[in-house]
C-alpha cells in the first residue's frame, strides 16, 4: 500500500463532542466519521482494523467447529413476540413497519432468528451438537449514545449460538467457546480477564464476560491474585465480615437532629461508620397489592441491585416513595430502621449486618437514631442475603486469599442459555427414543467494533494510538526522506517495500512528500507499531533506522538485515 493512493485524513484537535481518549484519537486519526448520534462511517484506516479483528475471530471460531452463516438485520416482530422480548426489550429495540403495516425489529441480537432456523432444520439428535455464528451489523437505540464506538447505536458484533441435546453437551460447547474466546483475545494482543457475570436480559443459567483491562473501564472487575477467582462486581459474592458478638450496650434512643446520612450521624456520635446500619425501603406491587421490604447494609457498604433482584419476592422491586415511607414507617427518609415500624415489613439484612452487634440504626422517628441495637433482643432476626458490592480486601469466596478490584471494558460475553428460547419457540429434536425434547442453547458474543475503542483505551500515549501488531491498520510504515530528490532513497525504498511484501508483512510506504515531523506525527497518531526511516545519510553507512511505536529512540539496522529484523519483531 502506498500512502498517496490510500486515504489518510488526520486532525490536530479532536471534535468537542469526543469525550474519552479512544473516541478522541479515532476521530483525530481519521478512522471514523460521525454521521448521526451513535452512528459512524468507518473510514479506510478504521475498516482495515475491523477486518483484521474479524479475521482473527473467524479463524478461531472455525477452528472451534462453529459454522458461519449470515442472518438478516431486519427481523419479523412475530419471532420476538414468541419469546416475549418484543415488550421486554423496551425502547432499545428499534421497531419499524413496512408498507403493509407489518412490524419488524432492527436486530440487536439474533437468538430468535437462529432458533427459528434450527427448529425448522434440525430434527434428530444425530444432527447435534451444532454451533452457528455470524458477524453482522446490530442496532440498539441507546438513550444516550456516547464514547464513540464504545457505546454507539449501530455496531458490528460476532454472535454465535450452540445447540445441544442435554445440559452436559451445552456445558461442553460452552467450554469450547470459552477456550476459543481466550485464544481470540490473546491473539488481539490485549491484556484481558474473563470474569463470572450476571446473565441480565439475555437469560439463562450462567455466563462469563471478557473484559479488556483499562483504567477508564466502566465495569469493576473483582479477582483474587492468589487464585483463579474472578467476577464482575455485579456477580461477585460478598461474604460476611466478622462474627456476631454478645450485646454489651443498652438500646438507647439518641437525638440526631437533622442528621439523615450515616456519615453525619457517625461524626455526631463519634461512633465508627462500620458500626452503623443504613436502611433502604423497597416496594413490590403485585396485582394491585403492595409488599414492603427494608434492606439493611453496613453504612460503609454499597447496595448491589442485581443481587437484590435475586432475593425471593424482590424480582420486581422499586424504591419506596416518600409517601409510602411515611405511611409504613411513620417517619421521613433518613431515620428508617428495623425497630418499631408503623406497619409490618420484611427485613432483609446483608450478611455483614446479620453479624453485627451494638449497632446504630434509625429509630423510625425524625431526628432520632438508636444506639446499642442488637438482633434477637431489640429486633427480630432478619432474613439474610448477599446484598452488597464487595470491596478490596474482602475474603475471596473460594477461600484462597483476599479480593482485589480493577477496571475493565466488556468486549465479549458467553452465556449458558439452557432452554429459555427453545421452549418459548418450541424448538425440539427427537432423542434416541424418538421423543421430542427441547434444545439446550448457548450464546456467545464479541463486540467487533468495540474492540477498537477498548484496545485504544489500553494502548495509547501523548502522541496517539499504539496498536498491537495483530490488529494494527498496517504492521509497519516506511518513511523515506527526500524520496523525490534522492535516487538512492527511492531505489532502496522500493526494494525494501517489495521484500517486506514478499515476506508477508502488511506495510505502507509514505510517499506523500511530507516533512519528516509531519510524516512521523501522522503515523504515531494512527498507531502503526513499527517504523523504518530510509535516508541518504544512513544508506551511505549501510544502515536503516528502525523505531518501534513504544521505543524511546531509534535503532540502526544494516540494510541487508532489515527484513529478518522486522520478521523477528513480528514473530514471523
Amino acid at each position: 500500500m502506498r500512502a498517496s493512493r490510500f486515504f489518510i485524513s488526520t486532525l490536530k484537535e479532536a471534535p468537542s463532542d469526543a469525550e474519552i481518549v479512544s473516541h478522541q484519537l479515532m476521530m483525530r486519526a481519521g478512522m471514523i466519521k460521525r454521521l448521526g448520534s451513535g452512528i459512524y462511517t468507518y473510514m479506510p484506516t478504521g475498516l482495515r482494523i475491523i477486518r483484521k479483528v474479524e479475521n482473527i475471530i473467524r479463524e478461531e471460531m472455525n477452528k472451534a467447529g462453529a459454522i458461519e452463516l449470515l442472518m438478516p438485520l431486519v427481523q419479523p416482530a412475530e419471532l420476538w413476540q414468541e419469546t416475549g422480548r418484543w415488550d421486554k426489550m423496551g425502547p432499545e429495540l428499534m421497531r419499524v413497519k413496512d408498507r403493509h403495516g407489518r412490524e419488524f425489529a432492527i436486530q440487536p441480537t439474533s437468538e430468535e432468528v437462529v432458533t427459528d432456523v434450527v427448529r425448522s432444520e434440525l430434527k434428530s439428535y444425530r444432527q447435534l451438537p451444532i454451533n452457528f455464528y455470524h458477524i453482522q451489523t446490530k442496532f440498539r437505540d441507546e438513550r444516550r449514545p456516547r464514547f464513540g464506538l464504545m457505546r454507539g447505536r449501530e455496531f458490528t458484533m460476532k454472535d454465535a449460538y450452540s445447540f445441544d441435546r442435554d445440559v452436559e453437551g451445552m456445558q461442553k460447547s460452552y467450554a469450547t467457546m470459552f477456550d476459543a474466546y481466550t485464544k481470540i483475545f490473546t491473539r488481539f494482543g490485549l491484556k484481558f480477564r474473563a470474569v463470572a457475570a450476571d446473565n441480565g436480559a439475555i437469560g439463562g443459567t450462567g455466563s462469563h464476560e471478557f473484559h479488556v483491562i483499562a483504567s477508564t473501564g466502566e465495569d469493576a472487575l473483582v479477582y483474587c491474585p492468589t487464585s483463579d477467582y474472578a467476577a464482575n462486581i455485579e456477580a461477585a459474592e460478598a461474604l460476611a465480615t466478622g462474627e456476631r458478638g454478645a450485646a454489651t450496650q443498652q438500646l438507647t434512643k439518641t437525638s440526631t437532629p437533622g442528621k439523615t446520612k450515616c456519615e453525619a450521624v457517625a461524626e455526631l456520635l463519634s461512633i465508627p461508620l462500620e458500626k452503623h446500619v443504613k436502611s433502604i425501603a423497597l416496594t413490590v406491587e403485585n396485582e394491585g397489592k403492595k409488599s414492603y421490604f427494608l434492606l439493611l447494609l453496613r453504612a460503609d457498604h454499597e447496595l448491589n441491585e442485581i443481587k437484590v433482584n435475586k432475593v425471593p419476592g424482590l424480582k420486581e422491586f422499586r424504591f419506596s416513595t416518600e409517601a409510602e415511607i411515611q405511611e409504613v414507617y411513620g417517619t421521613v427518609p433518613g431515620y428508617l430502621g428495623p425497630i418499631g415500624t408503623k406497619q409490618p415489613v420484611t427485613v432483609v439484612a446483608d450478611r455483614s449486618v446479620a453479624n453485627m452487634a451494638d449497632f446504630v440504626c434509625g429509630a423510625n422517628e425524625a431526628d432520632y437514631h438508636y444506639t446499642g441495637a442488637n438482633w434477637g433482643r431489640d429486633a427480630a432476626e432478619p432474613l439474610v442475603a448477599d446484598l452488597r458490592n464487595v470491596v478490596e480486601g474482602d475474603a475471596s469466596p473460594d477461600g484462597k486469599g483476599v479480593l482485589a478490584i480493577e477496571r475493565g471494558i466488556e468486549v465479549g460475553h458467553v452465556f449458558q442459555l439452557g432452554t429459555a428460547y427453545s421452549e418459548a419457540m418450541d424448538a425440539t429434536f427427537l432423542d434416541e427414543a424418538g421423543k421430542p425434547a427441547p434444545l439446550q442453547m448457548g450464546c456467545y458474543g464479541i463486540g467487533v467494533t468495540r474492540i477498537l475503542g477498548a484496545a485504544i483505551e489500553q494502548n495509547y500515549d501523548d502522541k496517539g494510538i499504539i496498536w498491537p501488531d495483530s490488529i494494527a491498520p498496517f504492521e509497519m510504515v516506511l518513511c523515506p526522506m527526500g524520496l523525490d530528490r534522492s535516487e538512492m532513497v527511492k531505489e532502496q525504498t522500493e526494494k525494501l517495500y517489495a521484500d517486506l511484501q514478499a515476506a508477508g508483512i502488511d506495510v505502507i510506504v509514505d510517499d506523500r512528500g511530507l516533512r519528516p515531523g509531519a510524516m512521523f506525527a501522522d503515523w504515531e497518531l494512527i498507531g502503526v507499531p513499527h517504523r523504518v526511516v530510509i535516508g541518504e545519510r544512513g544508506l551511505k553507512e549501510g544502515n536503516l533506522e528502525y523505531q518501534g511505536r513504544r521505543d524511546e529512540a531509534a535503532t540502526s539496522v544494516p540494510v541487508d538485515g532489515m527484513v529478518a529484523f522486522i520478521k523477528g519483531k513480528l514473530g514471523k
